[in-house]
Formats: structure tokens, sequence, C-alpha cells
């Protein structure tokens, strides 16, 4: 009698994801339904959206904007500090950064050239396209055109913009605008971090150790923030859906199908020729062995969740020595997501075609530029990402709410992201190992069979 009487309170809550999967259809439900059958330009469907939806949905935004700044500062920071004294590491903190930064550059090229081929964002009834480009279209543009105008006339050569552009003057003033300069803001971050491991021990401790708890902090502060996301995402949707029909939900298919194919183009391509050529391993013997983090990494959406599975898998599956992983796991678990890279690349881009912008080379260089960093500065939590994401937007000139539409389906796509960059920390692990000579998938001697006389 008591275990039934108890069995309401022993239930499992439902999970984060399932709830803003609700929030997402039975915000794109009821506001499309609301679009068709009192019309959009009804004086109560726009009193709801302007007194009660658009609200919720800013506040959510502008909380996830709020915590950009110190989350990619921190996380940066601790990432790049966690090398150690990089005098002392010598090539094995070279390869290992070389490794990460190649390899997740070809991950942001794949997501940006597929994005450009299938353009996703253009997929959608021309009429709701229409009416996004007058809404977002115009604005969009003129924060281009704004951020252009301002290298255009000074007479400077293309590496003095560059070298302006990458290098701020004030660092503060960098994050402090609207929409925070994040390449300054980067910039200064890792060469903040370079310097740390260039210093005595005992003093750069205590500031890692700060920055440190503040990473936590915010990590802590996104998962809070997160809790609202369902509503939110509920009024951001039947905001979108009041406003422009079901028709503006028609792409969502084609941007999913378009991150999943990347990611798989990643994962099977690029680290099994990677695995192969450079670790000298079978890809699916390597793939084999790993299924157990794997499994881990998409369950949990986090790579710091994940990283205690990894270490035990990277050495007694795999063979790496414990001094490598704890190296290259560790500060892989932040500094080497190139599943979330290729996801930040397109998503910028699909945003930008839905939107009606188009982006130019050299704007699409900056997508790339970010989102490498990005990588690394995200944390590597679940929707870690999200906040990147919206400040990538503004920088770009895409008006950040437009990331409603996808916040519904981030959750697949986090599970399917994080297991790319678990995956890819191991196949830096045993390109280390390897490079450093060590022996890979060491079979433990059995003992040979009694013979019978």
């Amino acid at each position: 009698m008591n275990d039934r009487m108890n069995e309401p309170t022993q239930r499992r809550a439902m999970p984060l994801h399932t709830k803003i999967l609700i929030g997402l259809v039975a915000g794109a439900a009821i506001g499309g339904g609301a679009n068709a059958i009192l019309g959009a330009d009804s004086p109560s469907l726009k009193g709801f959206t302007s007194w009660v939806a658009e609200p919720i949905g800013t506040l959510f935004l502008r909380l996830l904007l709020l915590l950009v700044v110190p989350l990619v500062f921190s996380s940066l920071v601790v990432g790049v500090a966690g090398l150690g004294d990089i005098r002392k590491i010598g090539r094995v903190g070279v390869k290992c950064l070389a490794y990460t930064v190649v390899i997740s550059a070809i991950s942001v090229v794949i997501g940006l050239t597929i994005s450009n081929i299938i353009r996703p964002g253009d997929r959608i009834d021309p009429q709701v396209s229409a009416k996004l480009q007058e809404k977002y279209g115009k604005e969009a543009a003129s924060k281009v055109s704004t951020s252009l105008e301002t290298t255009k006339d000074s007479g400077d050569s293309g590496l003095m913009k560059a070298v302006k552009t990458l290098v701020p003057t004030n660092p503060l003033a960098s994050a402090s605008k609207d929409s925070p300069d994040m390449l300054g803001v980067m910039f200064f971050a890792l060469f903040f971090g370079v310097a740390l491991t260039m210093i005595p021990a005992e003093k750069a401790q205590p500031v890692i150790a700060l920055l440190d708890g503040v990473f936590d902090a915010i990590a802590k502060c996104i998962q809070l923030v997160m809790r609202i996301a369902p509503y939110a995402v509920f009024c951001l949707l039947f905001n979108m859906t009041a406003k422009f029909g079901f028709g503006l939900l028609s792409s969502l298919g084609w941007y999913v199908g378009t991150v999943l194919l990347g990611l798989a183009i990643h994962m099977f391509v690029v680290y099994s020729g990677a695995v192969a050529l450079l670790s000298r391993i079978n890809p699916i013997e390597f793939f084999r062995r790993i299924e157990t983090v794997i499994v881990t990494a998409f369950s949990t959406s986090s790579s710091n969740a994940t990283l205690p599975t990894a270490m035990k898998v990277s050495e007694e599956n795999l063979g790496v020595p414990r001094e490598i992983n704890s190296f290259v796991l560790t500060v892989g678990a932040t500094a080497n997501q190139n599943g979330t890279a290729l996801f930040e690349g397109v998503t910028v881009l699909f945003l930008a075609q839905l939107a009606g912008v188009d982006l130019t080379i050299a704007q699409q260089l900056t997508v790339l530029y970010m989102a490498i960093l990005g990588g690394v500065g995200t944390a590597g939590v679940p929707s870690g990402s999200i906040p990147f994401v919206v400040v990538v937007l503004a920088t770009v000139g895409i008006n950040p709410e437009l990331i409603a539409i996808i916040l519904g389906v981030d959750r697949l796509l986090d599970m399917c992201r994080t297991t790319l960059n678990v995956t890819g920390d191991l196949t830096v692990a045993t390109y280390v190992a390897r490079s450093e000579g060590y022996e890979l998938l060491k079979v433990p001697e059995q003992p040979e069979p009694a013979v019978d006389l």
C-alpha cells in the first residue's frame, strides 16, 4: 500500500528536451491555428503577441546574451591555460593544437559548403520568405553595410584591416557593446590564457581557479535559463507562426538534415581518414572500441560529463597512455568541439538565408573564424553553443531573434554534435600517442592454453 502511495513521488521528471519539443509543437500549432482562424492582423492576436509572447521570448534571448561574454572568456582562458607550460609541453602541445585547428576548420568548411549547396533557408514558401525579408532583411542589411563602411573608407591595407578587426585596443569596450565584439574578446582571452602558461604556477593558479569558478557558475546560469526554454520556445514559435503561419516551419526538416549530413560526413569520412592515416588504426575497430563513449556522449549531450568515460576507454580500449589522456582529453572537452563548430556554421548560414541576406565570402570567412574559436570557447554542457550562435548572428548582421526557430530541435542536434565532439577528442589522443611512439590497441597477453598429453 505504502509503495503505491510513493509511486507518484518516485516518477522521473520529464526531460528538458521533451518539454522544449512540447513547447515547440504547442507554440507552432496554436500560433499557426490563430493565424489561420483570426488572421495575422487580428487585434486580439496582436495584443497577445505584443504583451505576452514577445516579452517572454525577448527575456529568454537577453538572458542568453547576458551570459555570452563571461562564458566565452572564462572557457577560453581556462582551456588554453590547461595546456600548462607550452615550453615544457613542447611538441605534444603543438601537435594537439595544430590537429584541433585543422580538423575544426575542415568541419566548418563542410558545414558552410553543404549549406551553400542545399540552401535550407531558401526552402520555404515564397510568401513567407518575402514577409521575413521585409521584417528582418532591411535591418540585417543595414547592420552589414554599417560594419563594412567602418573599414571601407579607412584607406588601410587588407592586413591592417585584419589586425584592427582581430586585436582590440580595449577588450572591456569590445565586451560592453550591445552586440559584443566577440572577435576581440576571444583574441584577448586566447592571448591572456597563453600568458598564464608562461608565468610561475603559484601565481597563475589563483587566476585559473577564479576563472574556472566563473565558468562553472556561468554553466549553472545557462542551466537555470534553459529551465524557462520550453515556455520561451512556445512564445517565440507562437510569435513566429502567428505572424507568418505554418509555412515558416517547412524548412526545419531541411535544416536538421543539413546539420546531420555535415556531422555524418565529418564523423565517417574525416575522422575515419584521420584515424587511418595519422593514428594508423582501422576505423571500424576504432569506432567499435569507443562504443561506450559514443552512447554516453549521445545520452548526456555534455563533453564534460563524458570525460571520465572517455579517459577510461581511451586508456583501456585504445591503449593511449594516461599522461597523454590527461592532457589531450581534458583540454579537448572544452577546446576541441568540431561538431559544435560545424553546427554554428550551418545555423548562421541557414538563418541568414531565411532572413534573405546573402553573406559575402568575406563574411562567411568571418563565420569560419568565429565558429573555429567558438568550438574552443563554447561550454561543454547541453545547449552551451546557443548563446554563442546568438552573438555570431548579431556580429554578421542577422537578427538574433531568428534563433527561436531552431531551439525546438536543438536537443537532438546537441546530442549528435556532442557525439562528434567527444569522438574528435579520442582521434586527437590516438594521433598524439602514435606520433610519440606509443603502441596503440595493445591487447593484454592471454595465457597459452594447456596442452593435454
